[in-house]
C-alpha cells in the first residue's frame, strides 16, 4: 500500500509538472475548503443564542450600590471609603438570594447612615468576581470592620438577624461606665469578657485595638456573639472584679474560678485572645440556626448526648431577654451547679440540702472526714443509714477513696492534709455521698479518738447527728446540680420558633406556633435522646408556668425509673364527624372493613389484642414494592373475612412513629402475632415470595385460629386450593345433615296429615316436577340452540376459508391470464416491427 501511494504521488507531481494549470487549480480548491470550514465553523457558533447582559438587581430606590456586571475592583474602592461596609455576593438566578434581597433591602433603609451597602453579582461569566471567587452557595454576606474582615454571616438571612450581627460589627465592645452596668453585664446568662484599658496618655492605650479585634475574631466564630465582650477605664469600677493592672483581660465563669488572660505564657494578639477565651468560657444555652438546606448540624449536636429542645419565640433585636429566656437560662444554671458545701460561692439553697457528720479515720488521731449526704429526695430528714447493708457499703468507699490520700507516716511535711471524693450509694441521682477528709481539731471527738488508739477500725456512729439544715420547712430546688447526680446529661438548645416551627411540628408540636393549644406563649419543649431513639414532650396547661413545667420535666427525666412517656408522632385522626342532628339508620349495617389501617396511637390496642391473630403489612406511600403487593393483601383479607378471629392490618412506617421494638429494617414486610402468644411474633421469611399461597401457608403453620395446619406439612402452591376443598367438605357435611332432617320432617308431616294434605302436597310436588321438567326441557333447548350455533359458526368458518381459497386461485389465474396477454401483445408488436 505504501508503494503504490508512493507511486501515485509521483504520478501527480509528474502531472503537475508537465501541466503548471493543475497545480494553480489544486491551490484554489485548498483555498475553497478551508473557506468553507470556516464558514461552517462560524455558522455553528452562532446557533447558541449569546447570554444577555445582566440588570439591575436592587430596586434603584433601594440605598446599595449594585455592581450587576461583578467589577470587583469598584468594591475595593467603596469599601476604603466607609467605617463599615457590607458586601452581598449573589446569583440572579438563586432562589435564595432572590429571597434575601428583600430582607438586606429592608435593612439598608435602616442602616444606610451607619453602614456602606454593595452588591454584586458574582455570577456574571465576564465579571471579575465569577472569575476570581468561587462561592460554594448564594448569597453570601461579608462585613468589612475598617480593615478588618471579611466577616462572614452564616445566619438566617432575615431582617431582624441581619441588622442585629450588624449592629454587633458596629459595636463589638460594650461600654461599661459604672459598676451596675458591670454586674448587669456580667449576671447575663451568656458568656462575658471584661477588658480593663484606661485612656489617658492617648486616645488609643495599647492593646486597646488588639481587643477590639478580637470581639471581631468571636463574631467571625459566632455571628451572634455568644461571647460577649466590654470594658472598663474606670479603675473604681474595674476594682469590682477585681482588675488592678491596665491592659487586663477578664474572663467571667460562674460555676468554675474566673480567669484572667496570661500575658506571660501567651502572646497578646487578636487570635489568642479568641482561642484562650472559647476553650474556657461557660455555656448553659446553645442557640441553633439549622439551615434550610441539607446540613449535619443538628445529628451532630444530637449525637452528643439527651439534648433539651425549646422552641421560643426570639427577637434578636430586643436589648435584653425575654421573661421565658430568661426562665430557661436560670433553670439551665442551676441544673449545671455542682459546687458542694465547702465552696464560699454556695448559696443557702444548696447548703440546706445536705446532711453531714464527722468520722473519725480508721489509725489516725487527728484526720476526720466528713461525709455528707445529698437530700434532694427528703429534705426534712437527716439520717445515715449505719447500721444497713448501704451503710456498710458508705464505709467501703470512704476505705477506698479517702484513705489512700492518708499522708505517709514518713512524711516529714507539715502541710494540712485536705482531700475530698464524689460516690454513689447506688445508681440514683438521689443518693450521693460526698466525704471531705482534713486535719481534725484538737478539741475535736477526743472519746472517738481515743477509741481508735485503742484498736477500734471503723468507729460506732455518734448519738445525736448535726443536720444542716437551717429551715426545715425551705423549698428546695431539685434542678440545682442535677448534672452530676446523672450520668443522662441534659444539653440545653435554644431555637427561634418562628423560624424552625416546621421541625417542632415533626416533632409533636402543634400546627401553628401562635395557636399553640397547650403553650399560649407560643414555646415547645422537647427531650430528645437520639442513642435510645425515644424523645418526650413538655405538656403544660396554661395555669402552670414555664419555669415549674421544666424543672418537672427534666426532674423525671433524670430520675432512675421515669414516668415520662416517650411522644410517637403518627398521623391525624380524621375530625369529621356526623352532625348530631342526624341519627343514622339503626338498621343499616356499616361494612366491615377488610383491612385494618393502624396508626401510632391505634397500633398497641389492635396488634396487642390477646384473642386475635394479627397480621401486620409494614408498607410506606414512596415504596414501589409495597403498592404492587396491595392486590395480594387484599385477596387474602377476602379470604379471611369469615374467620372474626384473624385480623389483617397494615401501618404507613413513612407518617407514624411507632416503638423501636416493633419497628422493622426495610418495606414491605410482614410480621404475625398470633393469639395468647404475643411475645412468639413471626416475620415472613424473606427469601420466600410474598404470593398469596405462601401467606397462607404462613398463617397455617403460625397460627392457632385454623386447625389444618397439621395437614400441611410441606410448603405447596396447592394449600389455598386444599383449604377452600376442606371448607367445601364441610359445607357438604352440614347440607346432608339439614337434609336429613328435612327429610325426617317430611316423613313425619305425611305420616300425620290427612289424604287431603297429602293430595296438595302431591300437587305441590307434581307442580314443582312438572317446573324442574319444563326449566330442564328449556335448559335442554338453549344447548340444542348453542350447539346449532357453534355447527353454523363452524361451517360458515369452513365455507370462508373456502372462499378465501378459490378468491386466491381466481386471483391468480387472472394474474397469470394478464400476463399472458400481455407477452402475446408484445409478440405481435415485435413481429409487425420486423416486417416493417
Amino acid at each position: 500500500m505504501l508503494r503504490r501511494a508512493r507511486q501515485f504521488l509521483r504520478q501527480v507531481l509528474f502531472l503537475m509538472a508537465r501541466r503548471p494549470e493543475l497545480l494553480c487549480g489544486a491551490i484554489v480548491l485548498g483555498v475553497l475548503l478551508v473557506l468553507a470550514v470556516k464558514f461552517t465553523c462560524s455558522c455553528a457558533k452562532n446557533v447558541v443564542t449569546a447570554a444577555r447582559p445582566p440588570v439591575r438587581f436592587f430596586s434603584p430606590e433601594a440605598p446599595v450600590v449594585d455592581l450587576y456586571f461583578g467589577q470587583l475592583d469598584q468594591v475595593e474602592r467603596l469599601r476604603s471609603m466607609a467605617e463599615v461596609s457590607l458586601i452581598f455576593f449573589y446569583a440572579p438566578w438563586c432562589a435564595h438570594s432572590l429571597a434575601a434581597r428583600q430582607e438586606v433591602q429592608q435593612v439598608a433603609m435602616k442602616l444606610a447612615k451607619q453602614v456602606q451597602f454593595v452588591a454584586i453579582n458574582c455570577w456574571w461569566i465576564q465579571g471579575k468576581c465569577r472569575r476570581q471567587n468561587h462561592f460554594y452557595q448564594y448569597p453570601v454576606i461579608h462585613l468589612f470592620y475598617r480593615r478588618f474582615g471579611p466577616i462572614e454571616y452564616n445566619g438566617p438571612f432575615v431582617a431582624p438577624y441581619v441588622e442585629s450581627f450588624i449592629l454587633k460589627v458596629i459595636t463589638p465592645l460594650t461600654y461599661l461606665p459604672s459598676r451596675t452596668h458591670l454586674e448587669a453585664f456580667l449576671s447575663y446568662h451568656e458568656p462575658g469578657v471584661v477588658g480593663f484599658f484606661q485612656f489617658n496618655a492617648s486616645p488609643q492605650p495599647p492593646g486597646y485595638i488588639t481587643y477590639l479585634s478580637s470581639a471581631l475574631q468571636a463574631l467571625k466564630r459566632d455571628f451572634r456573639g455568644a461571647v460577649r465582650f466590654g470594658v472598663v477605664t474606670n479603675r473604681q469600677v474595674a476594682d469590682a472584679i477585681p482588675l488592678k493592672e491596665d491592659k487586663t483581660i477578664y474572663l467571667h465563669r460562674r460555676l468554675n474560678s474566673s480567669l484572667i488572660f496570661p500575658q506571660g505564657e501567651r502572646n497578646f494578639t487578636s487570635e489568642a485572645i479568641c482561642s484562650w477565651v472559647f476553650e474556657h468560657h461557660e455555656t448553659f444555652l446553645t442557640w441553633l440556626h439549622p439551615p434550610r438546606t441539607k446540613s449535619h448540624l443538628l445529628e451532630k449536636e444530637l449525637s452528643k448526648g439527651p439534648a433539651l429542645l425549646l422552641f421560643l419565640p426570639h427577637n434578636p433585636l430586643d436589648s435584653e431577654p425575654s421573661a421565658a429566656l430568661q426562665q430557661v437560662a436560670d433553670i439551665a444554671v442551676s441544673y449545671h451547679t455542682c459546687s458542694h458545701k465547702e465552696d464560699s460561692s454556695l448559696d443557702s439553697s444548696v447548703t440546706s440540702s445536705l446532711c453531714c457528720h464527722s468520722v473519725v479515720l480508721p489509725n489516725s488521731n487527728k484526720n476526720v472526714c466528713e461525709i455528707c449526704r445529698s437530700l434532694i429526695a427528703d429534705p426534712i430528714h437527716c439520717t445515715f443509714p449505719f447500721s444497713t447493708q448501704e451503710g456498710d457499703m458508705l464505709f467501703i468507699h470512704l476505705r477506698h477513696c479517702c484513705l489512700h490520700q492518708l499522708p505517709s507516716p514518713l512524711s516529714t511535711k507539715t502541710v494540712p492534709f485536705v482531700g475530698c471524693s464524689d460516690f454513689l450509694s447506688s445508681y440514683s441521682p438521689f443518693g450521693q455521698y460526698s466525704a471531705c477528709c482534713r486535719e481534725k481539731e484538737p478539741q475535736h471527738n477526743h472519746s472517738q479518738a481515743k477509741e481508735e488508739s485503742d484498736g477500734q477500725r471503723f468507729p460506732s456512729p455518734p448519738s445525736s447527728l448535726i443536720p444542716l439544715l437551717s429551715d426545715p420547712q425551705q423549698e428546695h430546688d431539685g434542678i440545682t446540680g442535677l448534672r452530676c447526680l446523672t450520668n443522662r446529661t441534659l444539653r440545653f438548645y435554644v431555637l427561634d420558633a418562628a423560624l424552625n416551627w416546621p421541625l417542632a411540628m415533626g416533632l409533636g408540636a402543634p400546627g401553628n406556633s401562635s395557636t399553640s393549644g397547650e403553650c399560649s406563649d407560643g414555646s415547645f419543649v422537647t427531650i430528645v435522646n437520639l442513642k435510645d431513639e425515644t424523645h418526650y414532650v413538655l405538656h403544660r396547661s396554661p395555669a402552670d408556668t414555664l419555669k415549674e413545667s421544666l424543672e418537672t420535666f427534666i426532674r423525671n427525666f433524670s430520675a432512675p425509673y421515669s414516668l415520662l412517656q416517650r411522644h410517637l408522632v403518627g398521623e391525624q385522626e380524621m375530625k369529621g364527624r356526623q352532625p348530631q342532628t342526624e341519627r343514622p339508620d339503626v338498621h343499616q349495617r356499616t361494612p366491615q372493613r377488610l383491612i385494618t389501617e393502624l396508626t401510632t396511637s391505634s397500633f398497641r390496642p389492635c396488634v396487642m389484642d390477646i384473642e386475635k391473630d394479627v397480621l401486620l403489612f409494614y408498607y410506606t406511600h414512596w415504596c414501589g414494592f409495597c403498592s404492587a403487593l396491595n392486590h395480594i393483601i387484599i385477596l387474602l383479607a377476602r379470604l379471611l373475612q369469615a374467620n372474626s378471629s384473624i385480623t389483617v392490618a397494615r401501618v404507613n412506617v413513612a407518617r407514624n412513629d411507632l416503638p423501636w421494638e416493633f419497628m422493622v429494617d426495610r418495606v414491605p414486610s410482614i410480621l404475625l402475632f398470633p393469639r395468647y402468644r404475643k411475645h412468639l411474633s413471626v416475620k415472613f421469611p424473606e427469601a420466600l415470595p410474598i404470593t398469596l399461597p405462601n401467606l397462607v401457608h404462613f398463617i397455617l403453620q403460625h397460627s392457632d385460629s385454623l386447625r389444618y395446619a397439621d395437614k400441611l406439612a410441606a410448603v405447596s402452591h396447592s394449600a389455598l386450593l386444599h383449604t377452600e376443598v376442606l371448607s367445601l367438605q364441610q359445607e357438604v357435611k352440614s347440607l346432608h345433615r339439614a337434609h336429613e332432617r328435612l327429610s325426617q320432617q317430611l316423613a313425619q308431616l305425611w305420616r300425620d296429615s290427612s289424604v287431603t294434605e297429602k293430595s296438595a302436597l302431591q300437587e305441590e310436588m307434581q307442580f314443582v316436577e312438572e317446573q324442574y321438567q319444563e326449566k330442564s326441557r328449556q335448559l335442554g333447548e338453549a344447548v340444542r340452540k348453542q350447539q346449532e350455533l357453534a355447527d353454523a359458526s363452524h361451517n360458515l368458518l369452513n365455507d370462508n376459508t373456502a372462499l378465501d381459497e378459490l378468491l386466491r386461485t381466481l386471483t391468480d389465474r387472472t394474474g397469470s391470464r394478464e400476463q399472458e396477454h400481455t407477452g402475446r401483445g408484445e409478440g405481435g408488436e415485435k413481429r409487425n416491427h420486423a416486417t416493417s
